[in-house]
């Protein structure tokens, strides 16, 4: 399904958010770029229950929208890695924020320790 733009440009900055990376799958995919480059192939091993054509359109819209980059070797077979961008990158603190607040308001849950490594603040 196509992702539908928002027609108003000025409307809530919260509203635009949500339309960017509010689907079920873009966060994760975000979070599994934090710290190295992933081929294809390994999100979709990690994605468990995400179909191959999905995912290729949420990585297609990430890209659009300046959050990743894809890399494509020219090798055989050919080999395809994404990576966040400096504007991806720059959302981390914000998934970051998201898992620790999950973790201190579901104190029941044991969740395994979140692997976003952001950089040391001077």
């Amino acid at each position: 399904m196509a992702r539908k733009l928002l027609e108003n440009k000025d409307s809530c900055s919260m509203l635009h958010t949500i339309n960017i990376i509010g689907t079920k799958w873009k966060p994760l995919i975000l979070y599994l770029l934090a710290n190295k480059s992933v081929r294809f192939g390994k999100l979709l091993f990690f994605m468990e229950g995400v179909s191959r054509k999905v995912l290729t359109d949420q990585l297609r819209e990430l890209e659009e929208d300046g959050f990743i980059l894809r890399q494509k070797f020219g090798e055989v077979p050919p080999r395809v890695e994404y990576s966040l961008t400096e504007k991806g990158k720059s959302f981390l603190p914000v998934l970051k924020q998201m898992c620790d607040w999950t973790i201190q308001w579901n104190p029941e849950i044991s969740f395994m320790d979140c692997k976003i490594v952001l950089p040391l603040e001077d």
